[in-house]
């Protein structure tokens, strides 16, 4: 697998039993605590791996860093980023940094599967439901607490959800036989679900009052508190996407949000997308049935 389906990761296999997984991601602070910035930036990357079916293996640290700010602050990140990988069951293995004028850490990481266990976002079928495995709102939370606008226990558990990583959702979707899956990042869910069903030839049908979301949320879309990634994921898929005449434009806009170490969206035979959500929620994972796979119609995502 490589860009030609817009998979998370490439894809190359080694032999009859083993595949190698491969990807990069890394960006600039979302929080102020560094340590919490490690375990966000190390999360999303992982969550790649996770995304594809894969077991995260070995990771490389990336990182731009000024000579304003203090070493101890730098520690405090790759502490965050190293812990992580650590719960994730992978090896921090060194990695590269440069001098730059702003702070940006992420990592580049290897997974490995059996190549019969790789879970592609172009292989959704017909018929196959939904499950969202995280609440969406990141975008417009970070832009809140820039703005100074958020409640702290709104903010708490925005952290906790970016710096959770997707490895329970991932290893249950695989007993479950998952079609599809793709992570919710930076496109927002309705990018990500685009490429989902362009890859697979599909359309998607996706149900806006079963889309889980942040605390506040709602709120700070209300206020116009929207990050500009979201205008642009907009943009992008004009012509691609419907949107029901009741939506209320803040709410719209939450599906275009930016998010920060999202979650999965994975296609699931119809029949076991609930079995799906009940064994996630006996894992303390937050998620969802928020639509379904549909035949290939005139538009490639309708929001209901």
């Amino acid at each position: 697998m490589g860009l030609n389906t817009s998979d998370d990761a490439a894809v190359y296999r080694l032999n009859e039993h083993q595949a190698l997984i491969q990807t990069v991601d890394f960006f600039t602070p979302m929080v102020d605590d560094p340590y919490l910035f490690g375990q966000i930036a190390a999360a999303n990357a992982l969550s790649d791996i996770y995304a594809m079916g894969g077991q995260p293996l070995l990771a490389l640290n990336i990182v731009c860093f000024p000579d304003c700010l203090p070493i101890a602050v730098l520690e405090d990140i790759l502490k965050g980023g190293a812990d992580k990988v650590v719960e994730a069951g992978g090896i921090i293995a060194g990695g590269h940094t440069v001098r730059d004028d702003e702070p940006k850490y992420g990592l580049a990481v290897a997974g490995l599967a059996p190549p019969g266990g790789i879970i592609s976002n172009a292989t959704a079928r017909p018929g196959d439901r939904l499950v969202l495995t995280k609440p969406l709102g990141t975008g417009i939370i970070n832009t809140a607490i820039k703005a100074d606008l958020l409640s702290p226990e709104a903010a708490k558990q925005a952290a906790q959800c970016m710096s959770a990583l997707n490895k329970e959702a991932s290893a249950s979707m695989q007993r479950y036989n998952a079609s599809a899956c793709t992570d919710i990042t930076g496109f927002g869910l309705l990018g990500h679900a685009a490429e989902m069903a362009a890859a697979s030839q599909v359309s998607l049908e996706i149900c806006f009052s079963a889309v889980p979301l942040l605390p506040e949320t709602i709120e700070m879309a209300r206020m116009g508190i929207i990050p500009g990634g979201a205008y642009d994921n907009k943009e992008y898929l004009i012509g691609k996407v419907t949107l029901d005449n009741s939506l209320r434009p803040e709410e719209q806009m939450i599906l275009f949000d930016p998010q920060t170490s999202g979650g999965l969206l994975i296609a699931v035979p119809g029949s076991l997308a609930d079995r799906l959500v009940a064994e996630l929620a006996g894992q303390g994972t937050p998620s969802a049935v928020i639509g379904q796979v549909l035949p290939i119609q005139d538009k490639l995502i309708s929001v209901i």
